[in-house]
């Protein structure tokens, strides 16, 4: 779900107690590299579209800006919620107090130069109410659950396109073959969480000399309780996929919606087929901060492809950019005031 509730990426457990400063000043650097290209990469998408038909695109969409801005991503956001909220094995955690964590760790996962990850930050908001172990497990589920639906939503996608346009095989090929790495990813995620993730992963980190013996313990709680809700929670299992699907077809309707405004309106077959392009895509890309030029670019190919004109997909990448930059900034807000998470507090913290 970037829209989902790995915002950044990936599911980011830091359970160092004393984590060198090193690594993660040349991780942000990177990210912050990373961030740079793909703003050079919009702006000269900007350019040799032409500002002209760009801008055009934006002065016929006027204050309409602001109902995309809100709706649908309102019910986008409760979609991510309770999908989150199900890969919980219980309900006791009240859905306001997931869904503030769960804009705070999007935000900070937006944030190039972040210490740490979007996922690290939903962890530590909602440390009062559950445990870390409890936490970092639900974002591992969910991550899981997200990415399955994403991988259903691309073979819908796929079945659309090859209907309504056979013409276009290049663009079905390239969607199919992002469908594959899907498959396999979502599989092999799986099969390493049954085997141990968390507890495999701490420990190339202990021999690498990056993580204390006093985490392992944590570590091995995280994966039995990610084994112990595979088992016994199959039904809330299920919810937490079935509402990240929701929320991809939910995005699919802000593509119809956002076109619509842009008066560029299209079947809600080809909204879904652009967003099922785009999403996997994103997927690819995953490592990428925001996704920044490549969730553009794509929308442009896609759009290309489709007979639709690079200026009104480039238009249509910025709108969602614009969208993102609001709930980004609503989320920091909500994190205004609050002691910030950091990796040694993360560690300190029991599990």
């Amino acid at each position: 779900m970037s829209h989902a509730v790995g915002a950044d990426g990936g599911v980011s457990i830091e359970m160092e107690t004393c984590p060198p400063t090193a690594p993660s000043a040349t991780r942000r650097l990177v990210r912050v590299a990373l961030f740079g290209c793909g703003a050079a990469l919009v702006l000269f998408l900007f350019l040799r579209i032409g500002p002209t038909a760009v801008l055009g695109s934006f002065r016929q969409l006027s204050w309409r800006l602001l109902i995309v801005i809100v709706f649908p991503c309102v019910a986008l956001k409760a979609l991510d919620t309770l999908a989150w909220r199900f890969a919980f094995p219980d309900d006791r955690v009240p859905l306001p107090a997931l869904a503030t964590a769960l804009l705070a760790g999007q935000a900070v996962g937006s944030t190039p130069a972040s210490a740490i990850g979007g996922n690290a930050t939903m962890a530590w908001t909602l440390r009062p109410r559950v445990s870390l172990r409890e936490s970092f497990s639900s974002l591992i589920i969910v991550q899981t659950t997200s990415t399955a639906s994403q991988g259903l939503f691309l073979l819908l996608g796929i079945l659309v396109a090859r209907h309504a346009f056979p013409l276009a095989s290049a663009l079905v090929r390239i969607m199919e073959c992002l469908l594959v790495l899907e498959v396999i990813a979502v599989v092999g995620f799986i099969a390493v969480q049954l085997r141990g993730l968390v507890a495999s992963g701490h420990g190339v980190l202990r021999r690498l000399g990056l993580a204390g013996a006093a985490s392992r313990l944590a570590a091995t709680s995280i994966d039995d309780a990610l084994v112990a809700f595979y088992r016994h929670q199959p039904r809330r299992l299920g919810l937490s996929l079935a509402c990240n699907f929701l929320g991809w077809l939910t995005r699919a309707g802000e593509t119809w919606t956002i076109l619509y405004f842009l008066h560029a309106a299209v079947p809600i077959g080809t909204a879904l087929v652009i967003e099922a392009f785009g999403t996997g895509i994103s997927f690819a890309t995953f490592f990428l901060p925001m996704d920044l030029g490549v969730e553009e670019g794509g929308a442009v190919a896609a759009f290309v492809a489709l007979g639709l004109g690079a200026a009104t997909g480039l238009s249509f990448g910025l709108v969602r950019r614009i969208r993102e930059l609001a709930w980004t900034a609503l989320g920091l807000l909500l994190l205004a005031g609050k002691p910030r998470p950091s990796l040694a507090a993360l560690g300190a913290q029991p599990a």
